[in-house]
Order: C-alpha cells, then sequence, then structure tokens
C-alpha cells in the first residue's frame, strides 16, 4: 500500500481540494500579529512543560517519560454526551473535566501505589483494573474504557519488546523528532491517524505528534540537548484547536457544515467533513507559522525559532481559557481512538 503523506503535505493537499473548510488569509495575519506580540513569553517556548503538565510527575523523575506514554496513550475522545453529564476526578481537593480528567486518574493511582506507568503491569492490566483507575466522582464514566484498555495494554506489550520503558523504545530515533513520529506509528497501531481523502493516502499523527512533542518539553525541562528536525511536527489537529481557529478568524466553516455540527451530527473518523476540519487546520498553523516568522525577519531581524507544537501549545489553552467567548461556534464531534 502507497505511504500516506505526512502530516504537513496532508493538511496541504486537504486544503487544495476542500469543500467545507477555508484557511482565511486575513485571519492568518491577525493570529501571526497575536503571537508575535507574545514571542518573548515562556508563553512560546516548551520550556515551561511542568506549568503546562501541573499533574504530571518531575520532569527528572524516572516515571515522567512513561506517565507521559500512558497518558498519551488513552490521551482521546473525552468530550461528554451531554454537558450537563460530565466525567469528573478530583485529585487533592480540585476537581477536573476533559483531558485532565485522565491526568488526574493516572496520578491518583500513582499515589494509591498502583505501578501503572510500569509497562510489566500495564501490559497485563485486566478491564475492570483500569476501569477502578480511571473511576469518575460521579455516575459518568470516562468514555471508551474498552478502548483505553486495548491501545494501553497494546503499548505496554510494545514497549516491553523494546528495553520495558518509552525511552528505551524511542532511543534508536536519537532524538530526531520525524524519526520518533515514524518510529511510534510503525510500531504501535493505535496511533495510526490516517485517512483517505479525494483518493489520496493522507496522516494526521495528533497522539503520536503530541507524545513526540511532550517527550521534547520534557528533555527540555531537563535541559538536556536539542532534538533535531522538530519542526517535521505539525499542530496536533483535535476539535478544540479547530475551534479557536474559527473564532480567531484564520479558519472558516460553510454555512452547511456550520449548521451540521450546530445540530449535533457526529461525524465518523473519516468522514470527508471531518477530514477537511483537521487537514485544514493543520495547514492553517503552518500559515500562521510562516507569517510569524516572517515578521520576526522583517521587524526584529532574526530567525524565528517558534514551531507549530509550540503554536499548539498556546491554542489549546487559549481554547480552554475562553471557552465561554467562542461557545457560539460547535466544535465537530467524532467517537474515536485518535483525539
Amino acid at each position: 500500500m502507497e505511504a500516506p503523506l505526512p502530516p504537513r503535505e496532508s493538511g496541504r493537499f486537504v486544503v487544495e481540494h476542500s469543500q467545507d473548510v477555508f484557511v482565511e488569509e486575513e485571519g492568518v495575519q491577525r493570529v501571526a500579529e497575536m503571537l508575535y506580540a507574545l514571542r518573548k513569553s515562556e508563553e512560546l517556548t516548551a520550556s515551561g512543560w511542568k506549568k503546562a503538565n501541573p499533574l504530571a510527575p518531575s520532569p527528572n523523575s524516572d516515571h515522567a517519560l512513561n506517565w507521559v506514554f500512558v497518558v498519551d496513550t488513552m490521551n482521546f475522545s473525552f468530550w461528554p454526551e451531554r454537558e450537563d453529564q460530565q466525567c469528573e476526578v478530583t485529585y487533592r481537593g480540585t476537581t477536573y473535566y476533559g483531558y485532565m480528567t485522565l491526568c488526574a486518574a493516572i496520578t491518583r493511582a500513582m499515589e494509591d501505589g498502583i505501578p501503572i506507568t510500569e509497562p510489566s503491569y500495564f501490559s497485563q492490566m485486566s478491564v475492570e483494573e483500569l476501569g477502578r483507575v480511571l473511576r469518575s466522582d460521579n455516575n459518568t464514566p470516562m468514555p471508551m474504557l474498552e478502548e483505553r484498555h486495548q491501545v494501553l495494554t497494546e503499548g505496554g506489550r510494545v514497549l516491553l519488546q523494546h528495553g520495558g520503558s518509552f525511552r528505551s523504545f524511542i532511543s534508536p530515533a536519537g532524538r530526531d523528532a520525524q524519526k520518533m513520529v515514524e518510529l511510534i506509528v510503525d510500531n504501535l497501531p493505535s496511533y495510526r491517524d490516517e485517512a483517505t481523502y479525494k483518493g489520496k493516502r493522507i496522516s494526521l499523527y495528533k497522539r503520536a505528534q503530541i507524545l513526540v512533542a511532550d517527550f521534547w518539553g520534557i528533555m527540555e525541562a531537563r535541559v538536556e540537548g536539542d532534538m533535531p528536525n522538530l519542526d517535521f511536527l505539525t499542530m496536533f489537529a483535535d476539535y478544540r484547536v479547530p475551534q479557536a481557529l474559527v473564532h480567531l478568524g484564520a479558519l472558516r466553516y460553510s454555512d452547511t457544515l456550520m449548521e451540521t455540527l450546530r445540530n449535533g451530527e457526529l461525524l465518523s473518523s473519516g468522514d470527508r467533513r471531518e477530514v477537511e476540519i483537521r487537514g485544514c487546520s493543520i495547514w492553517c498553523v503552518e500559515k500562521v507559522k510562516a507569517h510569524l516568522w516572517s515578521l520576526v525577519e522583517e521587524r526584529d531581524d532574526q530567525t524565528c525559532n517558534i514551531n507549530s507544537a509550540i503554536i499548539d501549545f498556546y491554542l489549546w489553552p487559549y481554547a480552554k481559557q475562553h471557552h465561554k467567548e467562542m461557545a457560539h461556534i460547535p466544535i465537530h464531534h467524532t467517537r474515536c481512538i485518535y483525539y
């Protein structure tokens, strides 16, 4: 079978053929200007990894890399069927929702003495054991428990075949971001976030790329040197960042798509419209990055090192912080293991 286009080239291909999602140049420039104003802040670096991941072990801990693997392997599909029925996990007096329920549950399990970051354990744990780890404080469980169990045990078995830790598994890539992504998707089926669009195989690789970006964040926090090919990474195409890009005017949905989303229609993974939302988001952020680099070069006479992953690291919390302002923009709903 023909290899899929890499995520960046996939985004470009989708934009060139998209019927319902469009990149808006004026909005792209506005977002680039917004980021330019923040170019010297810690918000646009990977050095604030612990701040962005407050429930993770210390980056210097031996558990940190395996914690990231466990969390990123199950990092998908947290949106509730109804807004008033959300899974909740309380840890040390704070109640968490969405993706943070997973982080809180894994850290809670570690504190309870469950070796949830050890591949020898999580490769063999039962669905019931994982259900206890991911238990909710209310009657709304975390979605897709059986799928989370399948991908986690699968991931654990792969790590055991490659030295027994995420660090040993990823080491053959030599810290090269592109080689890391390729190693992950070649060995872990649940990370193969691919689709067929207009007769072409494409890839989006949201979880594979965020796993590499989290590895980079830990290495930055440890001051352990550079990672080559970081610009291979694109944004991490999910449902929250596209909403922010529409809110900021950099992305536009057709009236038909907007109506579909407002009606709450569930889009299947690989649906043309779902692929267009995610693919156009990737290329939109690439254009934001390119414009930001031009601004830094023209105005500061410097080279910009803000990559697409950093822009995503900014936009995702931005979407969470401004969720009330953008509540009128519907997010797309796709129940799958890829995001």
